[in-house]
């Protein structure tokens, strides 16, 4: 990707300018589970998802929002393997938004980046490019040279035929006359060389030289910064403000009341911000939330009492553990938890008379679009989505409500249009006043046999449904059960017979959403820890416990063999306060088993290593998956030792980074990453590597101390040793 991505107009102005431009349209079905979804392609469009231009670079042109997984780099590797490009002339740019064209084929119609989906849904999709436009030069190069297209082969980007030799580059121009083929023959395992291959990053250069634009960067002439003024309560809202003081500060140029608060413009983001200090404002608290954390932990108790939706059921788990030799109960707390991604959320817009410009590190671009078109009362093609690099998400750039991109076009709608602007959300705005991955409460109770075997296990838990509400509901919640609040649990490997999982929902006004994993970022740690207890109380190991359970899925029991095995499992830690867990989990596809090992001293937690094993299939790219796993034990390092969003009578208690702190490099341990050799279609990593920290590392603490932990952050526990 060039350092300045050009605008799509700039863009296809540019090509259109050249005439040696190979491109390469959407010929291609939509494939998968989502096919009879799937909208019927768009017209033909010269730049859909490949690009090969004179001076010999090939573009990909991505569906999919880089945020810092390395999915265009993955993507491009898909397409650079069937056509035969060398490394070195790969590039990427962000494709514009139109979901008949760049919808992801798991999603149905709505071109979005999320769940762990983009290598999986054009794993098959991108080499099908890559291999047509191979036919394609493949067929120029024969027509030229007079020579059966069968003999030409085209290798590091160099097409070749006997003595003859000609770059990409150089065919481009024919190579578009070619007619596009109808069907296409990808290639065997075993000619690929560069499928699962450690190919150097596409954004590295661009990014740590600082030639990257993010959002944040981004301005039109005349732009306006905006920050908002909301109130301190979820439901809160404007009675009235005065604004007398605020038009006094210095590059202040207005001030209008959105539906989410008071919008102060500024030439400058400090202006705007010392704009928004001075305002005074009247805030009607009629509606809004008031309670403490602590209070909404026993109303979720209370919920309990009732019988919940029912998530999984197998056989009979009362009459087995009624039957029980003995049983275990647990309580299982977690925390809101808030996404603070390293950029802030931003996004820039410009009115005109027939539609609207944006710029934005955005996820879900027809979702982003379709919100804007109804706050500015356009259709949503006639608004352009301009996809930008993000600074991290783990979520938050995805909201199905938009909710960031609906405030910007109030703001742009609030002055009618007559400059840009940039909406800034501070950090602290967003930890005081975002959307949060949900609290959740856990209550377990599990029987054993005389033999330790597992005789039933009954399951509730209570959380705000993520989706009820949004345009995934359909999909996404069956007779008001959200399959997201149970995922890890009513569908885990784990072969236990009599089995009864249910959830309870809450209303809130606190607004909640995805969060990186998910659901699985709580189900995991109530599973997994739940079983190391189990196999504590059985007397067994808990590696050939969990073995014995996962027996059905060899793929299962590898990933968990291999983590042990690469950690040492069984060797002693002589050194006093010291523990080694294990935890496995399977989401989104993909097995990861983790092995933690941990010094507990003063009733402080140190992880002093991670090893982690990953079965998701074929490994495209494996340094990019190496880096999500470590990324994910760093992410997941802070929820696990410190981070929570707690509530005071209903305010949030964490600002910014001071008091809701990310892992400290000095903090992280040492990680080591096992990927397991497979020919099995990838699945994806993006966030599997999260999910099997926490209880990992809460099983080596119960090793070293005897001390089971059932509630998250772990820095509350008190330790004698």
């Amino acid at each position: 990707m060039n350092a300045l991505t050009p605008s799509r107009r700039a863009f296809l102005q540019g090509t259109a300018a050249s005439l040696a431009v190979f491109t390469l349209g959407t010929f291609l079905q939509p494939f998968g589970r989502a096919l009879a979804q799937a909208p019927a392609p768009g017209p033909f469009d010269p730049n859909i998802f490949l690009q090969i231009a004179s001076d010999n670079t090939v573009t990909l042109i991505s569906k999919h929002f880089e945020m810092g997984q390395g999915v265009t780099t993955g993507l491009a590797t898909l397409v650079a393997e069937e056509l035969g490009a060398d490394w070195s002339q790969m590039r990427f740019i962000f494709a514009p938004a139109n979901p008949a064209l760049y919808h992801n084929l798991l999603f149905g119609p709505v071109q979005a980046t999320g769940g762990t989906t983009s290598t999986v849904e054009a794993w098959t999709q991108m080499r099908q490019v890559g291999a047509a436009a191979h036919v394609m030069f493949a067929t120029a190069a024969a027509n030229k040279w007079q020579v059966p297209a069968s003999e030409v082969s085209i290798e590091n980007g160099v097409v070749v035929h006997g003595a003859n030799r000609a770059t990409l580059g150089s065919l481009a121009e024919e190579a578009m006359n070619v007619p596009v083929p109808t069907s296409v023959t990808l290639k065997e395992p075993k000619n690929w060389t560069m499928i699962g291959r450690r190919l150097p990053r596409l954004d590295s250069v661009m990014k740590t030289t600082g030639q990257a634009i993010f959002a944040l960067d981004f301005r039109r002439p005349g732009t306006l910064t905006t920050v908002v003024l909301r109130p301190d309560r979820f439901g809160a809202t404007v009675a009235s403000f005065d604004a007398t003081e605020a038009r006094k500060i210095d590059g202040v140029v207005d001030v209008q009341q959105l539906p989410t608060g008071i919008a102060v413009y500024a030439t400058n983001t400090w202006a705007a911000i010392e704009g928004r200090k001075a305002l005074k404002v009247t805030w009607d608290m009629s509606k809004a939330e008031t309670r403490s954390t602590e209070q909404i932990f026993a109303e979720y108790r209370n919920l309990l009492e009732q019988p919940g939706l029912q998530a999984t059921k197998r056989g009979d788990t009362g009459a087995a553990l009624a039957k029980a030799a003995r049983t275990v109960a647990a309580e299982f707390t977690f925390p809101y938890l808030a996404h603070a991604p390293m950029e802030p959320l931003n996004c820039t817009i410009e009115l005109g008379a027939d539609g609207a410009e944006i710029w934005s590190g955005c996820q879900l671009q027809t979702i982003d679009q379709f919100v804007a078109s109804q706050v500015l009362g356009f259709k949503p093609e006639q608004i352009k989505i301009n996809t930008m690099l993000g600074g991290g998400s783990f979520g938050r750039r995805g909201n199905p409500v938009a909710d960031w991109v609906a405030e910007l076009c109030f703001a742009v709608k609030a002055i009618g249009g007559r400059a840009p602007v940039h909406l800034v959300w501070t950090r602290e705005d967003d930890i005081k006043g975002g959307f949060y991955r949900p609290m959740a409460l856990h209550r377990v109770r599990v029987g054993l046999t005389q033999d330790g075997r597992i005789s039933g296990w009954q399951h509730q838990l209570v959380s705000k449904s993520i989706f009820t509400g949004t345009p995934f509901e359909a999909v996404s919640v069956k007779d008001g059960l959200d399959v997201s609040s149970v995922e890890g649990v009513a569908d885990t490997d784990y072969a236990i017979p009599d089995f009864d999982v249910r959830q309870h929902n809450v209303s809130t006004p606190l607004p909640v959403l995805w969060w990186r994993s998910v659901g699985n970022s709580h189900t995991a740690f109530a599973m997994e820890t739940m079983i190391d207890e189990l196999a504590g109380l059985a007397a067994q190991d808990p590696v050939p416990f969990r073995l014995g359970l996962l027996a059905n899925d060899p793929r299962d029991v590898a990933v968990v063999r291999l983590a042990a095995e690469k950690a040492g499992w069984g060797t002693p830690l002589s050194e006093k306060g010291r523990g080694r867990g294990i935890a496995f989990h399977h989401s989104f596809g993909t097995r990861v088993a983790m092995v933690s090992e941990v010094t507990v001293r003063g009733g402080v937690i140190k992880v002093d290593r991670m090893v982690a094993a990953v079965d998701l299939g074929v490994a495209v790219n494996p340094d990019v998956v190496v880096a999500q796993v470590e990324g994910a034990i760093g992410f997941a390092l802070s929820m696990v030792l410190r981070n929570e969003i707690t509530l005071k009578n209903g305010v949030v208690q964490q600002s910014n980074f001071d008091d809701y702190e990310p892992t400290r490099m000095r903090e992280m341990p040492k990680v080591e990453v096992h990927i397991v050799p497979s020919m099995e279609p990838p699945t994806g990593i993006g966030e599997p590597g999260l999910p099997p920290v926490a209880p990992a590392i809460a099983n080596a603490v119960a090793a070293a101390t005897g001390k089971r932990l059932r509630s998250l952050p772990l820095r509350y526990a008190t330790f004698s040793g």
